[in-house]
């Protein structure tokens, strides 16, 4: 079986990707997808929490983070918030039944979002007045749109669980309208969960506004959605690779590409919510179980390889 992973392995680096290939045959198409008023109030995005910018994937053998590091670290600064191990990310994503954020994603829609609730740091810490953040990230043909308000988790779950409004600051109200409009009109609700730790790095001198993460054990899960929960979580991706994103808001800086291209670094159109949809068997591209302890004889998991 052919998987994403086999596909980004076997890609040069410097190709332009295309887009994503269309969904299995046989799947039910969503009835309410061209006639839904929330899904469409989101094509035009406001401007209010806003903020715009390109987005590169690549996938990093763990034998090449050291190195790569240390190459980001001589041109960049670290994340202030990270310290020197960097930090957690935790994320809620909410769907429909059918999967619709999912499969716009799959089918390479040029206008897509995602609403998800996030937190930032140790999800064993979480409480109901930890600050999480409820974002709407968009794509929108190859900009990435990602508008989000901060709220004490129990403010973000009555918001997009119980569906209610609830207190904010005087210029927040339209977003959480929208998210309102969002979630009741798809009838969305929590279906996957992800988490990683993430090293982050800001751009210094000509390069402000390049921000350049790397992710490593990333994991998640299909149930058991408070992020505080102490609950198992499954490897989405294989452990013996980390994610690395390069985000600019308009241009991503020479240095920086050929860095990626000189390391012999795969480009590589994934997202960690469809990951974990498939990984848990929610959707027909499922790719199999990842294992924490990987053939040591394999350089990559055997269903990452193409069938004789």
């Amino acid at each position: 079986m052919r998987t994403w992973l086999h596909r980004a392995l076997s890609r040069d680096p410097d190709q332009e990707v295309s887009p994503d290939p269309p969904p299995p045959a046989g799947r039910e198409p969503d009835p309410d997808r061209a006639h839904d008023r929330a899904g469409h109030a989101l094509r035009a995005p406001s401007r209010l929490h806003a903020f715009n910018r390109y987005e590169i994937k690549y996938l990093v053998p763990t034998g090449d983070v050291a190195a790569l590091r240390q190459r980001l670290a001589a041109r960049m600064d670290r994340d202030s918030h990270g310290g020197g191990t960097g930090y957690g990310v935790w994320s809620v994503y909410y769907d429909t039944d059918q999967l619709r954020f999912y499969w716009e994603k799959i089918e390479g829609l040029r206008f897509r979002r995602k609403l998800r609730v996030r937190h930032y740091g140790d999800r064993s810490t979480v409480t109901d007045d930890s600050t999480v953040h409820v974002e709407i990230k968009q794509r929108v043909n190859r900009v990435t749109q990602k508008r989000r308000v901060a709220l004490p988790y129990r403010l973000a779950r009555d918001l997009c669980d119980g569906r209610r409004m609830v207190d904010h600051a005087p210029g927040e109200r339209a977003f959480l309208d929208e998210v309102l409009e969002l979630v009741c009109g798809l009838d969305l609700r929590p279906v996957a969960m992800t988490g990683y730790q993430r090293e982050a790095f800001v751009g210094r001198d000509s390069d402000v506004g390049l921000r350049v993460t790397l992710d490593h054990r990333v994991r998640g899960r299909d149930r058991d959605f408070h992020l505080g929960a102490d609950a198992e979580n499954r490897l989405i991706v294989p452990a013996t690779f980390s994610v690395l994103e390069i985000k600019a808001n308009e241009r991503v800086p020479y240095w920086l590409t050929d860095l990626a291209a000189r390391a012999n670094l795969s480009v590589v159109r994934m997202s960690k919510y469809c990951q974990s949809i498939e990984a848990f068997g929610r959707a027909p591209r499922s790719i199999f179980h990842v294992t924490d302890e990987p053939a040591a004889d394999a350089a990559v998991p055997p269903y990452a390889r193409s069938e004789a």
